[in-house]
């Protein structure tokens, strides 16, 4: 049963392999016929793939621990569009090669609903990959040739859902700039891509080297887009402060028993 059980998991039915013994037992107690076996055998492996694709999604996207989207405070933010939220976490736009941009000051919430997505994208069958834009610009530009940075580029190019996260927060040089609209260029209407931004695009001049660059990737980031804006005040430095007042000291005791009489 063992050499068997090896010989299966070379063929690459793995769940038949590891619970062979208990389904030859099953199958002979249950005396199925050589079809109902057959149809186990598949069952199982077919859930088996199912379990492993979903595992190696997650784990390739580098999703890591995240908030989900029934922790969110949508009463917070004094502006946001809940309805577009909602139908975007549908993943509709995926077919469609649609770009969802989530554009908001820090500590409301853009990253998480980014992730959010990312995650329905991963449960949907959609290669994922969730990546700060300074982390892709440093795999970017550490390539040592044209034709390993090619590689790189038709890899961040062919993955069904791209997430990059943090746009605008650093400044970019003529380098910098150009790499990162040749992985936009080369998703445009063809791959989705979420991107996340503290600033408004008539900001985005002030850390692109120039209006022109500026210009030319919003032009393709928004052409066939639904732009997000959420506005209010930091969710986090809300909890800060609400957290800041629960550790307040009590009032100092002055020493006089409360029920001294004056």
């Amino acid at each position: 049963m063992s050499d068997l059980a090896e010989r299966l998991d070379d063929l690459g039915l793995r769940a038949t392999g590891a619970g062979l013994d208990d389904l030859i037992a099953l199958a002979t107690k249950e005396r199925w016929s050589p079809v109902q076996l057959l149809e186990r055998v598949v069952d199982l492996d077919e859930k088996d793939r199912v379990r492993r694709s979903l595992e190696r999604r997650f784990s390739d996207s580098h999703l890591g621990r995240f908030k989900p989207m029934i922790d969110y405070d949508w009463a917070w933010p004094t502006k946001i569009d809940r309805e577009l939220v909602e139908h975007s976490l549908g993943g509709g736009y995926l077919a469609a090669a649609r770009n969802i941009v989530l554009a908001a000051p820090q500590g409301l919430g853009k990253t998480m609903i980014a992730q959010n997505l990312a995650h329905q994208a991963v449960l949907m069958g959609h290669s994922v990959l969730f990546v700060t834009a300074a982390q892709l610009l440093l795999d970017l530009g550490s390539q040592e040739s044209s034709r390993a940075l090619d590689r790189r580029l038709k890899h961040y190019a062919k993955i069904s859902l791209l997430v990059l996260d943090e746009v605008g927060y650093l400044a970019f040089d003529n380098r910098n700039a150009d790499l990162l609209f040749q992985v936009v260029s080369r998703r445009y209407e063809k791959k989705s891509l979420v991107l996340t931004t503290n600033l408004a695009f008539s900001d985005w001049p002030t850390v692109f080297p120039n209006a022109t660059c500026a210009t030319a990737l919003i032009d393709r980031v928004i052409h066939h887009a639904d732009v997000i804006a959420i506005e209010g005040e930091s969710y986090r430095l809300r909890e800060a402060k609400e957290h800041a007042g629960r550790r307040a000291p009590s009032p100092r005791d002055d020493g006089v028993p409360k029920n001294k009489k004056k």
